[in-house]
């Protein structure tokens, strides 16, 4: 899938894919965010050669030009997971809809480990 916007020079087409790479870089660059997490473990050799390195850990579903984000972390151990989540999801909707121009409508975290 991916989100469609036309404008006076023409239409642009933004992959999914691409939104997940984007919002997973925003991801890794909040506080508190150590790693993102791979929401799917198909077979092992998915696991040894990811495919997706650079979009692991984000889900995204488009509908027109609204996009929602499923974002699945690793955190920092100590940190409160409160701040943490309302700060990383209020980054990445902002982020997100810069870079692409759509309206971001939900960004959903999903803390999935801690790390020291």
């Amino acid at each position: 899938m991916s989100v469609n916007t036309n404008n006076i020079y023409g239409s642009i087409s933004i992959s999914d894919e691409t939104i997940a790479k984007v919002a997973s870089q925003i991801s890794l660059d909040c506080y508190g965010i150590v790693e993102m997490f791979s929401r799917d473990v198909k077979d092992l050799n998915d696991l040894l050669v990811p495919k997706n390195a650079f979009s692991k850990g984000v889900r995204v579903v488009s509908n027109g030009d609204v996009i929602n984000l499923d974002l699945y972390v690793v955190v920092k151990f100590g940190v409160s997971l409160a701040a943490v989540a309302e700060t990383l999801k209020n980054t990445v909707k902002y982020n997100v809809e810069k870079f692409t121009g759509m309206i971001v409508d939900r960004v959903n975290v999903n803390v999935k480990g801690v790390k020291l």
